[in-house]
């Protein structure tokens, strides 16, 4: 009988184990690299001025964990928007931009749900066909945002951008000077989702 209850306390024990080994680990750690891409869509309509404004962007990221909790990395932005005015076109814009990232997670939300908040530094140029103007950009951003994990290697990503913003941009014609702005705030008061971006993060 001893014997028997002893056999049944390894089993067990061995089972306990194996699930707990078997068991999903969500999060990142030193060493991880991610790949990433978010879309975000900008749409307005003022209907005082009859002004309707669209914008459409994507943001391919790559990552890598130098801590936990710490990531660097590169990205990519390439978007096209076009401005309306009481039906007729006045601006069809395309930009791309490179740059460079650091993201720190600081909160956990549960097992799966990850918070951050994100310091990009980038280079964007811009041409808008309709006015023949080009332009030319440097600037920094903080924004926040949040991963949840469908599985151990797949998560969703939701951020909000701009939350905090500077940059210095020049028109690329003769004479011009450059324009800065600092801007704080989620884009629109109105709307504080008016800068929200949703992507898939794949970690390796």
């Amino acid at each position: 009988m001893k014997k028997l209850i002893l056999s049944v306390a390894v089993a067990a024990l061995g089972l306990l184990q194996v699930n707990a080994q078997d068991a999903p680990i969500f999060g990142f750690a030193e060493g991880d690299v991610i790949v990433e891409g978010s879309v975000n869509f900008n749409s307005t309509n003022d209907k005082n001025s009859d002004v309707k404004t669209n914008k459409f962007g994507i943001s391919p990221k790559v990552g890598f964990f130098i801590s936990d909790d710490l990531a660097i990395g590169a990205s990519l932005n390439v978007s096209s928007g076009k401005i309306e005015s009481s039906g007729v076109d006045t601006s069809k814009k395309s930009e791309f931009g490179v740059g460079v990232f650091g993201r720190y997670y600081f909160l956990d939300l549960g097992a799966r749900f990850k918070t951050f908040t994100e310091l990009g530094l980038g280079y964007n140029t811009s041409d808008d066909k309709i006015a023949d103007l080009k332009e030319n950009t440097l600037g920094a951003n903080l924004d926040l945002g949040i991963n949840y994990f469908v599985k151990e290697n797949i998560a969703l990503t939701f951020s909000l951008d701009n939350l905090i913003s500077f940059s210095s941009s020049k028109y690329d014609v003769d004479g011009a000077k450059a324009v800065s702005s600092f801007d704080l705030g989620a884009g629109d008061v109105n709307n504080p989702f008016a800068t929200a971006s949703f992507g898939v993060l794949f970690k390796f």
